[in-house]
């Protein structure tokens, strides 16, 4: 991969800048993106809301969010010389996963964030941008540039609203008209002076969908999330425990959530994907959480090789489908799985484990004061 450096004089010497644009949006949709955009690096409001949010402790414990300050909204500070960000969004709604509602509403079954079903996108959307790099330089020589797939300190969603992709939706994710927001967005940093993409208005109005859906409340106001409440962050993210009181409300979401984006209107418009990576594997759409509480800790490696969910690891992939059989309806055999794992060699584990089953118990026939099972649709205000 080229870095920033001194410019060839093969570049100096071309001026048609916008042409060059509309190249790189062709070349973009050849590699499968569906919108290709074009930003400067100046982010100096998105600076300040970054910093407020950290400085609110929202980021719970995502240390590296901190470590990283305000270098995620200057991108000529993470890469010196960069003068352009071009943002790439590539579909990922996979087209045969079965429906999410079917799922969540199905306590047994586990559900999985419809990002994850299918291969990693860091690997998939890191290749085509690779891929996108090369061919502009096969059109202008040596330049700088760097690729980005989520994995810098990098503003994308500021980044993709500048660049004219969408816009930032209440839920803080970024929103098209197009694709509501089933997309993963990428980035590639370069030196070049290309024309910049106009940003788009809000379509949001007066909604608040995605607020209203949140199970745990993590969308505290319109366009402003506590991590630490949300579903997504405490089953990826977050190493330790899962927070007693919110894992009811967590239900049987043992990878992410999606119910703020399957709430928001403008995702019944969203297409499926064309990309065949992220077609569903190995029955991740409708697999029963005691089927995969019965994975092995090698099961686990070997079945999620090549997946995102692999990089929680074993421990944290047992606890939250622990959470989603202690809020399953009392069943003898989820009691007799939770069991069997009952003395599991994480401690972590362990405490999810006879939390589970505490909540089987007091569901039981023979509980004196039986408790129906978890409703999926309770809310903290």
């Amino acid at each position: 991969m080229s870095t920033h450096a001194q410019s060839d004089s093969k570049i100096a010497s071309r001026r048609d800048w916008p042409a060059l644009a509309r190249d790189i949006d062709r070349w973009g949709r050849e590699l499968g993106f569906a919108q290709i955009g074009i930003a400067d690096t100046s982010l100096e409001a998105d600076e300040a809301r970054l910093l407020a949010w950290l400085a609110d402790g929202r980021h719970g414990a995502m240390d590296y969010m901190a470590r990283h300050g305000a270098t995620r909204a200057r991108p000529d500070e993470l890469i010196p010389g960069t003068i352009r960000v071009i943002t790439a969004r590539l579909n990922y709604l996979p087209a045969e996963a079965r429906a999410a509602g079917d799922v969540l509403g199905d306590r047994e079954r586990a559900y999985v964030a419809r990002y994850a079903l299918g291969r990693d996108y860091h690997k998939v959307l890191r290749g085509k941008l690779q891929r996108l790099a090369e061919r502009i330089g096969e059109a202008v020589g040596e330049f700088g540039y760097r690729v980005f797939t989520d994995s810098a300190p990098v503003l994308e969603v500021a980044l993709a609203a500048k660049a004219g992709i969408g816009w930032r939706g209440k839920h803080t994710l970024l929103l098209t008209r197009e694709q509501g927001s089933w997309f993963f967005l990428g980035e590639i940093y370069t030196d070049l002076p290309l024309p910049t993409t106009p940003a788009q208005s809000s379509h949001c109005g007066t909604c608040t969908a995605c607020i209203a859906a949140c199970p745990t409340g993590a969308i505290v106001a319109p366009y402003e999330l506590d991590a630490r409440r949300c579903i997504s962050y405490l089953t990826i993210e977050l190493p330790g425990s899962i927070p007693v009181e919110l894992r009811p409300l967590v239900g049987n979401r043992v990878y992410g959530c999606d119910d703020c984006q399957l709430a928001c209107p403008w995702n019944r418009y969203a297409q499926p994907t064309a990309e065949p990576d992220f077609a569903v594997r190995h029955g991740l759409d409708a697999s029963t959480l005691t089927e995969l509480f019965a994975w092995t800790e090698d099961e686990f490696s070997t079945r999620m090789r090549g997946s995102a969910i692999r990089r929680i690891g074993y421990a944290r992939w047992s606890r939250n489908l622990a959470v989603g059989l202690g809020n399953a309806p009392y069943d003898p055999q989820i009691v007799a799985a939770l069991s069997a794992r009952a003395d599991d060699p994480s401690s972590l584990v362990r405490e999810h484990v006879a939390w589970a089953l505490a909540q089987q118990k007091a569901r039981s026939p023979g509980c004196a004061n039986a408790q129906p099972g978890t409703d999926r649709d309770q809310r903290i205000n």
